[in-house]
């Protein structure tokens, strides 16, 4: 009877292991499955309204300060660059929890369908000692709390943690360019939509007067009442200036979308700006070339950026050290075991190892040429990244001369035309000047505000230029927590203390 129940027992093992491979290997098909459409247009319909959510809503028309302020809180690569030193924190905390020794505990169960026996045989006679016996239950329930620490590892985790720690700066001036650039869009789209505003404001009314000029003219060259080329050549005067301002218009009716865009304002939505008055003054460059020069190189992101990776390698010479020393590891245990064979089930266990691999002694000066020639390489890009930035402060005021000299001209023009513009209205009073002369100047009077504004604009970017190439800030960093209103303020106070502290540094360098 017992051995056909053998028997049984092993034809349903044989059967059973077919089996269980073939539903293993069924288990392990994978078949591709792409995501359902559906999914994709939910995602769609979530991010539509994620991409403009928790923000304050535009009740008013909106400065430059709040433009900026809007900007660097909503813009959703800001948000990027935040989540990037938030990660860079993240693995820091990690990397601390890696100097900590490992608590390790642990169960288990064994089981078997007969007793686990042994027998012995003399190495003298080679006949057996002893019978057949056996020193463990056939259920075992074991568990044990064990504490291990490896002391080679606990260093190279402190070097980690260093290196962990630098990442955080590095993220910190990655989010400083970001801000930089964001400034520096933000001012140009701002200043655009303005023009684009006032454009939108004057050009209406007169583009009906030109437009009813030119009919009149060509009116009176059919009826020929004056010479044709008179009448040709200002119907050629006001179609010219017509065509030049629909010109600008076209270039600046797309500056208030991409504003918009940096302000993250849904895409189609309304909104307005405040028109600031014009300034007939710019703001002025007290520092001279090689002052900034010092100043770009002490602030710049970038190059503070590859200070702290050439820190970060040099801790690399100390973790290939470290790999080179032999590793100890300590631990200590408490263990039990349900064996009732055993004398002591319960029992402390401590002790220490030392292991060394002799193959780290031949990969060590290779480790060292490699750190050395990243060394090498980051120094490389530092001075190549120095001459950059020195350039760009010159380029940055090559600019801004440029830009001033250019205004300059223009606010000349701007108010000559006015003049003119008064001259042909008493003219016309007295019928010595036409009406077709007054819309003329009228349209080149528009012409010379226009072009007065965007040179104006023009030197403000410049100015602003300067301070990107210099890597002064031109807002706050750190603004998770402020609300939109203290933000506009924060930054107007900062943008303030830019233009004064311009001018200690003049001081102090003197």
């Amino acid at each position: 009877m017992q051995k056909n129940k053998h028997k049984i027992f092993q034809t349903l093992r044989v059967c059973s292991a077919p089996l269980a491979i073939s539903l293993l290997l069924s288990a392990c098909t994978v078949t591709p499955t792409p995501i359902e459409p559906e999914v994709i247009r939910q995602q769609a319909e979530q991010d539509r309204d994620a991409v403009v959510q928790n923000q304050e809503a535009v009740t008013q028309p909106i400065s430059l300060y709040e433009s900026i302020a809007r900007a660097i809180k909503y813009n959703l690569e800001m948000h990027v660059a935040y989540a990037e030193k938030l990660l860079a924190e993240t693995e820091l905390d990690v990397s601390r929890y890696e100097m900590l020794p490992q608590l390790v505990a642990r169960s288990g169960y064994d089981s078997r369908d007969n007793f686990s026996g042994a027998t012995s045989r003399s190495l003298l006679t080679g006949l057996q000692s002893l019978e057949s016996s056996t020193s463990s239950d056939r259920d075992v329930f074991t568990a044990d709390l064990g504490l291990s620490w490896s002391v080679l590892d606990f260093g190279l985790s402190y070097v980690r943690a260093q290196q962990a720690a630098d990442q955080i700066f590095i993220a910190e001036q990655e989010k400083r360019k970001i801000v930089n650039r964001l400034v520096q869009e933000v001012r140009i789209a701002y200043w655009q939509a303005v023009i684009n505003e006032r454009l939108k404001e004057n050009i209406g009314e007169l583009m009906v007067k030109v437009e009813a000029a030119i009919n009149e003219s060509r009116k009176i060259q059919s009826q020929r009442l004056e010479r044709p080329l008179q009448s040709l050549t200002f119907q050629r005067e006001l179609i010219g200036i017509k065509r030049e301002l629909q010109e600008l218009q076209r270039d600046l009716s797309f500056a208030k979308i991409e504003l918009a865009t940096l302000m993250n304002i849904k895409p189609g939505q309304d909104y307005r700006l405040e028109i600031p008055e014009r300034k007939e003054a710019v703001n002025k460059v007290l520092l001279s070339a090689e002052k900034m020069e010092l100043i770009a190189l002490e602030n710049r992101p970038e190059l503070i950026s590859i200070a702290y990776e050439k820190r970060i390698n040099q801790k690399e010479t100390k973790a290939a050290m470290l790999d080179l020393m032999p590793g100890i590891d300590l631990n200590f245990g408490k263990n039990y075991s349900s064996n009732t064979f055993l004398f002591n089930t319960n029992w402390l266990s401590y002790g220490a190892q030392v292991s060394w691999n002799l193959l780290n002694v031949f990969k060590l000066p290779a480790k060292n040429r490699e750190i050395e020639a990243i060394d090498k390489l980051l120094e490389a890009r530092r001075l190549a990244l120095s001459m950059a930035v020195m350039s760009q402060v010159h380029i940055s005021l090559a600019q801004y001369e440029h830009a001033r000299r250019e205004f300059d001209t223009a606010a000349q023009y701007f108010e000559t035309q006015k003049k003119i513009l008064a001259q042909i209205q008493a003219n016309v009073a007295i019928r010595t000047a036409t009406n077709q002369d007054l819309i003329r100047e009228e349209m080149n009077l528009l012409l010379a505000e226009i072009k007065h504004d965007i040179a104006f604009s023009e030197v403000e970017n410049a100015y602003a230029n300067i301070f990107a190439a210099l890597g002064i800030d031109p807002a706050p960093i750190d603004v998770n927590n402020d609300t939109l209103a203290a933000l506009t303020n924060s930054i107007e106070e900062h943008f303030e203390a830019i233009s004064l502290q311009q001018q200690l540094l003049s001081i102090n360098f003197q």
